[in-house]
């Protein structure tokens, strides 16, 4: 029986697999996460709601709500990091739900809580009592002794512990409003880490390993290493203690993680319990045990939430002697957040008694301000046949990772790395507002002509290669100690730009979301995941396929290319002799720079006028700004010759198309960046067409600037660069763009524009095709235009007075070429 099980996760990278341990495709599996922890979450989820912070536990409150409107009342609550434990237990009590509740986690979150309970069953421990002012750590050093430790009550990775040394430092310490704080001695003992499960009924697997250094010297800047033990007699004892603190704790099954100092009293060990965690070791812990002993502690902390039962490797005591031992190292970053990374490398590599795993920031990464040490500057992972082999790797490594950064400096100019060039005639307003609001480097495949004069820098590489483009921004970003970012407004270039991002850890869409938007068929496939408006289609790889199809769908169809751009290839079909043709056109398109996607994509033709939603993305927070009306033309194909924007908030649509572009863009996983959503307004109310991952063409974002004030370009630059945008519309008038067509397949032999641009109105008459230019009218080319006439008014109906005057004024002289096929253009010059 299917069911639904709510996730709150918080990782960026895969430390736990959700997609291994429940069944996505037979349970609805939701997740609650941040714009961060959505790229790590299987692609098979139900529904994915985005909060600012899992902390958060009334925006986080405010997601399951949604969720449990849509799914139900969850089976299972499951969140596995140990920050996210106590609101998952809120909401579990909340909602009456099965699974651990605040009562019973306490003891593990609350440290005082958790020194009673080992005080009652008799496990050694240090002194730990509240510290709410100065007068209460000074009472506990004069029985304890300097120097003290001061740290939360509820706190993780050592955040906020500070060793105290005397009165003079107490005094000077300073203690946060509203933050509980407990006092124990400084222990200045060995510090180990256990691992493991505990069945119910003792012990399954476990390990037990030895910190390098300390947590608290990690925060202070030092290198965090650990190594797994493998003394038999230490570990005997290990065993025995282990055992009481679990059985102090818990008689269930549980995954655990418990820090123990080790001393020793004449040659005997001597343990004492520092911290006990009802939840799988952070750091590399988890990717050890999965990679070194095939021991998934994650699985089992999932099992144990949901009430299933323990894997069976889980359950099983670790082997004997002769096992392989496992260790791990974090570096931190050797600057303040935000930095740049300006060397990182040099350790040695597996055949020279390295790490196995590496995550190493590449030279030119921006690292953001991220706590835990899943954001540490680099992290390794080993193992060896001893401890004494792991150790001495790690020392190894530690000594000669050369890793340097340099801080990210507010007050230095920022810079932005654009990515590929557009058509002058297209784009040169876009550089113009650029070039006025930030610097810019240009990354082309040739040398900059006409995009000098708005440009600081720029590289010359194939843009399309995501190692060379990569390689290009970093070096532009080691040029200055600013904030950097990396846009692209080119459909061609918007994988690779997506990758590079996520290398150098820039603002941007994510890889996976940038692969969602320009493949059609994963649009429709996530869109009906989420639950959204449904529009029919099928994906087909031959004629035949797609006759049959088409009468499930019913004509008239849409035929098109997964992955092309400007309509290019998109035809409708309204009986099956159409189909054969629109089929073929649709199979061979081409547009340059784009692979055509195995098969063609057949969809419900949607019936109604067609809209473009350009939003502004920031932490997953979808904010349309503009809309624009298409004029479409030259049927059955989808050729776009004019665009209106205009005010709409007043529209009956208006609250139908916003919910539907924000729940889109959630379903793509589009968290970042500026995007261009096109839109159907059916009857049966709107339908999304595509959402590109990129700011709209056509003059389209300057028809916005004119229209509402807000200039899209340096909107997206803002967010690229981690800034705020403004996005206060600040005029509410109408601007549109019509274009011209020749009447027939042409050769451009003259253009004139002069007394159409002097029409009042007029904001731009734009030459689109020079004097020899061959334009073949669909299906025979792409965009064959001649000129763009841009104008502004009051009303829509002004625009278009405005553009039939203009229009009427322009003089151009084309040669008919013999392939021209007859169609017609919407308006047009006249042809000689």
């Amino acid at each position: 029986m299917p069911h639904h099980y709510l996730v709150i996760h918080r990782w960026t990278d895969r430390y736990a697999d959700y997609a291994a341990y429940l069944d996505h495709r037979v349970h609805d599996v939701t997740y609650v996460t941040t714009s961060q922890g959505a790229a790590s979450l299987p692609a098979e989820a139900a529904a994915v709601s985005l909060v600012s912070s899992t902390e958060d536990g009334k925006e986080v409150r405010t997601a399951v709500s949604a969720l449990v409107g849509r799914f139900g009342r969850p089976t299972r609550i499951v969140a596995l990091h140990e920050v996210d434990l106590d609101i998952a237990a809120e909401l579990r009590g909340e909602l009456g739900i099965p699974g651990e509740r605040l009562a019973e986690l306490r003891p593990f979150r609350d440290k005082l809580a958790m020194s009673r309970r080992l005080v009652e069953a008799g496990v050694p421990t240090p002194a730990t009592e509240p510290a709410p002012d100065h007068a209460a750590v000074h009472a506990f050093a004069d029985r304890y002794g300097w120097p003290v430790l001061v740290k939360p009550v509820r706190g993780t990775a050592s955040a906020g512990v500070t060793p105290i040394d005397s009165p003079e430092q107490l005094a000077a310490y300073d203690f946060q409003p509203d933050v509980p704080m407990l006092v124990q001695p400084y222990l200045p003992h060995e510090i180990l880490h256990v691992d493991g499960i505990a069945t119910g009924s003792g012990l399954g697997a476990w390990r037990a390993s030895r910190y390098l250094s300390t947590c608290l010297d990690y925060t202070s800047g030092t290198a965090l290493g650990s190594v797994e033990l493998d003394d038999p007699g230490l570990l005997r004892v290990i065993e025995e203690f282990t055992t009481r603190v679990v059985t102090a704790f818990s008689e269930r099954p549980w995954v655990f993680h418990i820090e123990l100092f080790l001393s020793s009293a004449d040659g005997v060990p001597r343990l004492q319990v520092l911290e006990v965690g009802a939840r799988p070791g952070g750091a590399e812990v988890p990717f050890v045990w999965q990679e070194v002993h095939g021991v998934d502690l994650m699985a089992a902390a999932f099992a144990v939430q949901t009430g299933r039962p323990l894997p069976p490797e889980a359950v099983a005591p670790p082997s004997a002697s002769g096992a392989e031992r496992g260790g791990w190292l974090l570096v931190p970053t050797p600057a303040a957040r935000p930095c740049r990374v300006t060397s990182a490398g040099g350790h040695p590599t597996p055949e020279e008694g390295g790490p196995y795993a590496a995550r190493v920031p590449v030279p030119g990464e921006t690292l953001p301000v991220l706590a835990g040490y899943e954001h540490s500057g680099a992290r390794f992972r080993f193992r060896g046949a001893s401890t004494s082999e792991v150790e001495a790797a790690v020392r190894r490594t530690s000594a000669a990772f050369d890793y340097r950064c340099a801080s990210v400096d507010p007050a230095d100019p920022d810079l932005l790395v654009l990515v590929g060039n557009g058509d002058r005639a297209y784009r040169e307003y876009a550089f113009a507002s650029l070039a006025e609001h930030t610097r810019v480097h240009l990354v082309s495949e040739s040398a900059p002509s006409w995009q000098a004069a708005y440009t600081t820098d720029h590289s010359v590489v194939e843009p399309g290669d995501a190692d060379a483009l990569s390689a290009a921004v970093a070096a532009a970003a080691a040029s200055t100690g600013g904030r950097v970012g990396v846009m692209t407004w080119n459909e061609v270039l918007l994988e690779a730009t997506a990758r590079t991002a996520d290398r150098l850890r820039l603002p941007h869409m994510s890889p996976a979301a940038a692969r969602a938007c320009r493949d059609k068929l994963t649009t429709r496939g996530l869109l009906r995941a989420a639950g959204l408006p449904a529009v029919r289609h099928a994906h087909v790889h031959d004629v035949d396929e797609a006759l049959r199809e088409a009468t499930g769908i019913g004509y008239p169809v849409v035929v098109k290319p997964r992955s092309l751009a400007g309509s290019v290839g998109v035809v409708v079909a309204h009986d099956r002799e159409e189909l054969r043709t629109a089929y073929d056109v649709a199979a061979g398109a081409a547009f340059p720079g784009l692979d055509q996607l195995e098969g063609v994509l057949l969809e419900e033709y949607l019936e109604g006028p067609e809209i473009s939603v350009d939003s502004v993305v920031r932490d997953g927070a979808v904010e349309p700004l503009s809309v624009a009306r298409k004029r479409l033309g030259f049927p059955p194909f989808f050729e776009e010759v004019g665009h209106l924007v205009a005010p709409w908030r007043h529209e009956p649509w208006a609250d139908g198309v916003i919910a539907l572009v924000s729940d889109a863009h959630r379903a793509l996983g589009v968290t970042t960046g500026v995007t261009h959503a096109e839109v159907r307004l059916t009857a049966a109310g709107p339908r999304l067409i595509e959402l590109n991952g990129r700011l709209g063409g056509d003059f389209i974002p300057y028809l916005g600037h004119l229209a509402t004030g807000v200039e899209l370009t340096t909107v997206a630059a803002d967010v690229a660069l981690g800034r705020s945008p403004d996005t206060r519309a600040t005029r509410g008038r109408c601007a549109e763009v019509r274009f011209l067509y020749p009447a027939v397949d042409s050769v451009v032999r003259s253009l004139d524009l002069t007394a159409a641009a002097q029409v009042p109105g007029v904001s731009r008459a734009v030459r689109l095709a020079e004097p020899g230019r061959r334009l073949l009218l669909p299906p025979n080319g792409a965009v064959p235009r001649l000129a763009a006439l841009v104008v502004t008014g009051a009303t829509p109906e002004e625009c278009r007075q405005t553009l039939d005057r203009a229009e009427a004024l322009v003089r151009y002289e084309a040669e008919p070429l013999a392939t021209a096929t007859g169609a017609h253009a919407p308006k047009g010059g006249k042809a000689a």
